[in-house]
């Protein structure tokens, strides 16, 4: 591009999913009552977790962590993605930037959350009777704080990158939200350092944490084959499931857009999986915990027991 030609931008057009009116008008309903969905069974695993002293202890501790998690990674694009369902949706290329370092820090909080409510399941498994003393709530904490910093730390790098980038002329995002490898692609720039960056670091987070709780469900399956009675494996493999189809849908999702190939066709995907991590996957996680744990049904059966009482 001729040096001269170029405009400096100040704002960017996030395209969105499609240009077809009825079709963003039904989607704008599908969105809407999964984010409804989402936040309001999130806020409910929270208030579970507080409330009810049998679930005060380092798993559902985590899990409500995850929930608000997941109400605040849900928040940064979907409200944003609802506007432009009706109007043309402008972002200026600052909160672009806000936008795309508060989704990347969260979603690393998240699968450093996940990692280590993978190494609680481990602990509470296979050395049961050392538990409260390994998982004490100093632990927890600590673990919680990591995620968070973690996440908010990490993420510094690819968003600064970007910012740096000179954006000319092209202003259209074809996502329907402010994500790395959409917006870098309108640099006026070389930008093969920031793809390089972006697979690897992004790639190295994701593989590294996925592999951590692998290797805790490893230790897990192991113990159970060999060590756990018949009658108490069912048991210890439903704790385990709901927390497992978190982790598979977080990181099915999480590696098919950044480590997949990089072509028109996988800018299609990538939306596609956008909208499993952004919209389906949060409100389907408080309804995988609570068809999957007896203790969350128990406590959700008291608070309604309670309510129509009074």
């Amino acid at each position: 591009m001729d040096p001269s030609n170029k405009t400096s931008l100040s704002d960017f057009i996030l395209t969105g999913l499609t240009d077809v009116p009825w079709l963003q008008k039904l989607l704008f309903i599908f969105v809407l009552l999964f984010y409804q969905l989402g936040i309001m069974g999130n806020i409910i695993i929270i208030i579970l977790a507080i409330r009810d002293p049998s679930l005060h202890s380092p798993m559902y501790f985590f899990l409500a962590n995850l929930s608000f998690l997941d109400i605040c990674f849900s928040s940064v694009t979907v409200p944003k993605m609802m506007v432009g369902f009706w109007i043309q949706n402008v972002i200026s290329i600052k909160a672009c930037i806000v936008q795309m370092y508060l989704f990347h820090s969260l979603g690393f909080s998240e699968g450093v959350l996940l990692s280590a409510m993978g190494y609680d399941r481990f602990v509470a498994i296979c050395h049961p009777l050392r538990y409260r003393i390994i998982m004490r709530r100093s632990i927890c904490f600590y673990l919680v704080f990591l995620s968070w910093s973690a996440g908010l730390t990490t993420s510094l790098v690819n968003t600064l990158m970007t910012s740096r980038l000179p954006f000319c002329n092209v202003n259209r995002v074809r996502h329907f939200y402010c994500d790395v490898k959409p917006v870098i692609k309108l640099a006026c720039r070389d930008i093969r350092v920031n793809e390089m960056t972006l697979l690897y670091f992004s790639g190295f987070i994701c593989t590294g944490t996925f592999i951590l709780t692998v290797i805790s469900y490893f230790y897990i399956i192991s113990h159970l084959v060999t060590h756990q009675s018949s009658k108490g494996r069912p048991k210890a493999f439903s704790t385990c499931s709901a927390h497992l189809t978190v982790v598979m849908l977080f990181y099915g999702t999480a590696m098919c857009t950044y480590l997949g190939p990089d072509s028109e066709a996988s800018i299609e995907s990538d939306r596609v999986a956008a909208i499993l991590a952004t919209v389906i996957t949060p409100s389907l996680n408080p309804i995988i915990y609570t068809l999957r744990n007896k203790e969350v049904r128990n406590s959700l059966g008291n608070i309604f027991k309670t309510s129509q009482y009074w």
